[in-house]
């Protein structure tokens, strides 16, 4: 008996060919595996513009050209201030929205086909939250795309803060701001796990040569990634711990407290080149990356 996800695939595949059938402008459409296709690779980008933008802002800062590193949400939130802003982020919001679409067919519809082994299921779920926080990072753009604040990194601290106090709040509530820390404790040590056991080339349609050399770029980016968790995670736990509010930052701002640390500007450098190591490797994936839909999807 096929599953519930096949039988939805096949409906739309027959729907979609009984449109193009009946309609002459359907027909001028291209399949839905080349429009997937095209949205991932548009998605891939939009990630690797995102992390380049954080690189580079981020070594701006280690050498006090700039104020303050950012994350992610701050590169978004930089670029609005720029001009030509608003087309910046409704342009850097429908790449984001794209890559979430194609995370969400890798982890429901299982387009790289893992399949449904321990190994399959994890790299799945992985994509599924990776789809989960590059949806807020969507909605953010978005967000700023309706009202931009003057002080976008303020405004996103009072609302970290404000969330930190809501979850105080409850019972338990110290202890569950000190796991939220952990959870993202967690995240940090599995990306730099992540980084030496998976072989990024996997999935790449290139050559064996060059696909030896982007490999390195894959995990130096992957390696910052999580090692840049770890300030906000610790500086979460702490909050949940003293059960304040206050002590809860933000991404950009737990790396301006590294900066500060004896040898900071070096150890935030290494990271913006790492940050631009996982850009560069995301623009990678977006022209080499094999990109393969679902079965059974032919609309």
């Amino acid at each position: 008996m096929p599953s519930p996800l096949t039988s939805l695939r096949s409906r739309l595949a027959r729907a979609g060919d009984y449109g193009r059938k009946k309609s002459p402008l359907l027909r001028r459409v291209p399949p839905m595996k080349d429009l997937i296709e095209l949205a991932a690779r548009i998605g891939y980008g939009a990630r690797g513009f995102v992390y380049l933008s954080v690189g580079l802002l981020t070594l701006l800062a280690s050498i006090d050209l700039i104020g303050d590193a950012v994350g992610t949400k701050g590169a978004i939130a930089w670029m609005a201030l720029r001009p030509l802003g608003r087309l910046w982020l409704l342009l850097v919001g429908l790449g984001l929205t794209a890559f979430v679409m194609w995370r969400t067919l890798q982890a429901v519809f299982d387009a790289d086909h893992e399949g449904t082994s321990r190994h399959g299921l994890m790299t799945r779920m992985s994509q599924a939250f990776s789809g989960l926080s590059y949806a807020f990072l969507a909605f953010s753009a978005f967000a700023l795309l309706l009202h931009t604040p003057e002080d976008p990194a303020a405004a996103d601290l009072a609302r970290s803060q404000e969330q930190a106090e809501t979850v105080l709040a409850l019972p338990w509530g110290n202890w569950l701001l000190a796991g939220a820390g952990l959870v993202l404790l967690g995240i940090g040590v599995a990306n730099v796990s992540r980084a030496w056991r998976e072989d990024f080339t996997e999935y790449l349609a290139c050559s064996e040569k060059t696909c030896r050399r982007v490999a390195p770029l894959a995990r130096a980016g992957v390696v910052a990634r999580g090692l840049a968790y770890v300030p906000l995670a610790f500086l979460i736990v702490l909050a949940g711990l003293r059960s304040s509010a206050s002590d809860v930052t933000t991404f950009g701002s737990a790396l301006d407290v590294v900066e500060r640390q004896p040898g900071g500007p070096w150890i935030l450098g290494l990271a913006s080149l790492g940050f631009i190591a996982f850009g560069a490797f995301s623009f990678i994936e977006a022209r080499f990356r094999r990109i393969r839909p679902p079965r059974d999807l032919s609309l």
